[in-house]
Parts: structure tokens; sequence; C-alpha cells
């Protein structure tokens, strides 16, 4: 994917409205002849980062969902090649209210005993639940639970498997738990940690947190 002429249509607004542009102005702005710009304008649309209707005077063009998140990962990429933060990983995302399922799962022996054992703490019953920022959702796909939970079965119930990622917030150490769900929220992450984290950090919904990924 040649993202450059994408970045010049979002410089261009395209990202927020249908932009007028004909392929004979579109290569003044990529320095290049109106037969690449026309040809860039269609590879674009056959991998469906834009949308275009052609007029009589030129063309609609339009950025389509493909193509912000695209853009979005691009921006990530250039967030983590120059961020303070060197090579940390990070989430942002603000604080949410759960389906409050969390406390159950989390009191069930079947998963605490490995929690203990595999995450090295006895979480609090219950989760810190985070709706991540448009950049940290790219982050977050790129991450994969390192730490294997397993299924099991409790009084003829059958609990799923999943797994979890280590992390620090607000200097303690806690981990994302990643379900084995098909149709999981990518912009959902789940935390657990030794403490009540709303009490802890003092935080209600709406607040913005970060989130430190441990490798």
């Amino acid at each position: 994917m040649d993202i450059l002429p994408l970045k010049k249509l979002a410089l261009l607004g395209a990202h927020k409205n249908p932009l007028q542009i004909s392929s004979i102005d579109f290569a003044s702005h990529i320095d290049s002849s109106p037969q690449t710009a026309a040809r860039k304008l269609k590879n674009l649309e056959d991998e469906k980062l834009i949308s275009k209707q052609i007029l009589h005077d030129g063309q609609l063009i339009s950025i389509t969902k493909n193509g912000i998140a695209a853009l979005e990962k691009e921006l990530n990429d250039y967030q983590e090649i120059f961020s303070r933060n060197g090579n940390k990983k990070i989430l942002s995302g603000k604080v949410i209210t759960g389906l409050g399922e969390g406390q159950y799962y989390i009191s069930l022996e079947g998963y605490r005993k490995q929690f203990r054992e595999k995450l090295g703490f006895d979480p609090y019953p219950g989760t810190l639940n985070l709706k991540l920022d448009t950049s940290s959702i790219e982050i977050r796909k790129r991450i994969s639970g390192d730490v294997r939970i397993s299924g099991f079965t409790d009084n003829s119930r059958t609990f799923g498997s999943g797994s979890c990622f280590n992390i620090v917030i607000s200097d303690i150490k806690g981990a994302v738990i990643v379900p084995e769900r098909t149709h999981y929220p990518e912009d959902i992450i789940e935390i657990i940690a030794p403490v009540n984290l709303r009490e802890y950090m003092n935080v209600m919904d709406g607040s913005p947190v970060q989130v430190e990924v441990l490798k």
C-alpha cells in the first residue's frame, strides 16, 4: 500500500468531507504526472481506502473507514518511533462500567489459582474496564496474551479459557484479561490487579487512564 497519496488526500481534508479534485490537480499535490496520479487514486479505490464519485468536471473523493484505519496505524507507528517513552507500549483510554461479570469470574477458584501461580498476585474480585482511544486500538491489536489461562469445569458447568498480558497501572502491577471469545470488542480491555483500582486511583467513569504493557 502506498500511504503517501492517502496522506495527501487527508491533508486536503478528504478524511472529513468529500474532496472535489481532478487527477491533474492531484498530480500537482503529489509531484507526479496526471497519469500517475490517476493510477494512484485507482489503487487506493481498489484497496477500498477511498471512494470516488465521478463528476463532469472532476471527482469527489472520500477516505473510507479502512483508509482512516490505515492512517491511524501510520500515526501509531510514528508515535512509537518518536515517543518519549522509547520502546514502551502505552495504552490510553477512559474508565467505563462493565457488565458486572468480572467480580463473579475473578472470584472463581479455578481462575484465581492460575492467576496466583502465573501472574504472581491474588486479584481483587473485579475488573477495571477501559475503552481505548483510537490510537491505542492498533497497539492493542499487536499485543498477544502470553500468559495462558486454562478453562475448567466446576459443578458440571464449563468455564472458558483465555490469556493475559502483564501491565503496570499507577505503579500497581496487574494484567489485562483476554477472554477467548469470537466477538470480544477490540476497543475494550479488562484489567485485574491485587487492589481495587477504582478506589486506589480514585477514578470514575470517564476518567483518563494510561497503562504500560510489560514485555
